[in-house]
Parts: structure tokens; C-alpha cells; sequence
């Protein structure tokens, strides 16, 4: 098997491609340095100087809004050049190559690619690829892998609820075409959380993912008992072939999130979801604009968390 081409001879970062693999000191390395990011937030001056003079390109070849402006905020804070490259009108529509594309913007000085595509596999494909300096991070792959979006959920749960070592939590939805999903699972059993469920239909949840750690309910409301976090899932449309699901109004019985289902997960839970919304799809208005969610919070922390990602990378090309 290829060694992984996330990870240096040292096992230190030197792309972020997947949370797979990674050990939990590693991660929360990622989430105190975090941590120091959120003030910056909230200053008046919304600066510092780390990324000076470093060249970010925003490769998105798969439409997104939250995840590339974030991206772009988290890099501006940083003080970096930000590139956003409009693949629509680029030589991509032209017939030119992912790596003939890659090489041009290389040759341009850029020290970062942040990549979002739909084809699975395509940011660990371009870390091989580049030049020992140019450090990749995944923005998302087709239904494989969204890191910073894991990280930041958990950098949100830890600030909520601080130990995860007590905790039951339930990823609700459509696992099976997921990125988010993986990532989430893949962090929250590395930092050790004991009760890890995943709710949802027989035909929204992948065959075999017991084996990743997690319990599997198809009744939400078993699924829910008890549980300190609720994180729902937008479903995944565009991913999907073929009929999965009766209608919207039918999921939406079953398993959307209302405020009676709520109630059967603990008191003080707290409900995420990585957006965007499909309300009255998979979560209730009462419920989304409620105070148990931390579905906004969950955005600004996200600016940390990839302020911290970047800013990890870049230290170690230096």
C-alpha cells in the first residue's frame, strides 16, 4: 500500500487530505491552535501576520458557497494572497488536465491549493503530484472526504462539552453519500467517544459501517435517547441514483428533527448540522433557529479551524 502522502517521515502534517488515520494528539494539536485563532475573530482588526507573502489558491471545482468563503476569510485573516479560481471559465472547460492545471498555477508561486471535487480520490492525487513545498488541503471529494468540516464539528462539540470521553452522540441522515459523515466519524471515534450512533434509512446508510465504530438505529427516536449531540445531515440529491426515498414529506416524518424528537435526547443537548439547511426536510425551523442549536457557531468556528489547518501546513514547509 502507498505510504500516506498526508503525513511526513515524522508523522507531522504536511497535507490535510482526510482525518482518517490521524491520532488524536494530532487533532487536538489542530484544535488548540484553533483555540488561539477565535479571538483574532473577534478583534476590531481581524489580523495577524502568519501568512504573509504565502499564495492560497481556492480550487473549487464543485459548487460551494460556506466552505470556499470560509477558506477565503480564514486565509485573508492570515495575511495571505488568495486566489479564487473560477473553474467555469477556466482551461478546465477547455479540455486541459486536473494536473496540467495544477502545474500552471504552480508555476504562478502558489504555496497552498485548497481543493473541492466531486471525484473521490482527487486531493490525495494532487498532494502526490506537487512539489514538496505546495501543501494540499481537501475542501472536499466527491462522497469520500470533508477534514476541515469534521474538525471544526468536533472543535465545536469540545467548546460545548468539553470531554468526549462521556459522551453519546447520534449522526443522523444520509451517511451513505456523506463526506461529512466520514470525517466526523472518523474524529469523533479517534478522540475517543464511547457511544457513537448513526440514524438513518436502510438506503441511506453504507453496508458495513459498523465496522467503523458506530451503532447503527433506523428509528430515530431510539437513535436519539439520550444523547448530548445531534448532528444532522443534509441530504445528499445530487449524489444519489436512482429513487432512495419515498418523498421529502415521508423522510421528514421519519426522520427529521423536531422538537418532540429532540426531546429524546438529553436536556442540554446541542443540535449541528453542516449546512446548508433543508428545512422541514431533515430539520424543523423551531428547532434550527432554536436554542439548542449551534448550527451558526459552528460557521464562525470554522474560520478558526481553518485558520489552524493552514497555518500548521505552512510551518511545516518551512
Amino acid at each position: 500500500m502507498a505510504p500516506n502522502p498526508q503525513l511526513d517521515d515524522n508523522g507531522k502534517l504536511c497535507h490535510l487530505l482526510t482525518i482518517e488515520g490521524l491520532n488524536a494528539a494530532l487533532i487536538h494539536s489542530i484544535l488548540d491552535t484553533a483555540e488561539s485563532f477565535v479571538g483574532v475573530n473577534e478583534r476590531e482588526v481581524k489580523k495577524v501576520p502568519l501568512l504573509r507573502g504565502k499564495a492560497i489558491f481556492n480550487l473549487f471545482f464543485e459548487p460551494s458557497t460556506r466552505t470556499r468563503t470560509t477558506f477565503e476569510i480564514a486565509a485573508k485573516r492570515l495575511s495571505a494572497d488568495v486566489v479564487n479560481l473560477n473553474i467555469g471559465a477556466s482551461s478546465q472547460s477547455k479540455g486541459e488536465t486536473l494536473l496540467d492545471t495544477v502545474d500552471n498555477l504552480a508555476a504562478m508561486g502558489a504555496d497552498m491549493f485548497i481543493v473541492r471535487h466531486s471525484e473521490s480520490g482527487a486531493a490525495h492525487f494532487i498532494a502526490r503530484h506537487v512539489a514538496p513545498h505546495i501543501r494540499v488541503i481537501n475542501a472536499g471529494d466527491g462522497r469520500h472526504a470533508h477534514p476541515t468540516q469534521g474538525l471544526l464539528d468536533v472543535f465545536t462539540i469540545r467548546r460545548y462539552k468539553k470531554d468526549f470521553s462521556r459522551l453519546a452522540i447520534a449522526i443522523v441522515g444520509d451517511i451513505m453519500h456523506s463526506r461529512v459523515a466520514r470525517s466526523e466519524i472518523h474524529a469523533l471515534t479517534a478522540l475517543g467517544v464511547p457511544d457513537l450512533r448513526v440514524v438513518g434509512p436502510r438506503t441511506l446508510l453504507p453496508q458495513g459501517v459498523e465496522e467503523l465504530g458506530v451503532r447503527v438505529y433506523h428509528d430515530m427516536e431510539q437513535g436519539l435517547k439520550d444523547v448530548d449531540v445531534v448532528m444532522m445531515l443534509r441530504l445528499q440529491n445530487e449524489r444519489m441514483r436512482g429513487p432512495l426515498l419515498p418523498s421529502a414529506g415521508e423522510y421528514f416524518k421519519h426522520y427529521g428533527l423536531t422538537p418532540a424528537k429532540l426531546k429524546r435526547a438529553k436536556p442540554d443537548a446541542i443540535v449541528m448540522h453542516p449546512g446548508p439547511l433543508n428545512r422541514g426536510v431533515e430539520i424543523d425551523s423551531a428547532v434550527a433557529d432554536g436554542p439548542q442549536a449551534v448550527i451558526l457557531p459552528q460557521v464562525t468556528y470554522g474560520i478558526a479551524v481553518r485558520m489552524a489547518v493552514m497555518t500548521l501546513l505552512a510551518g511545516s514547509s518551512t
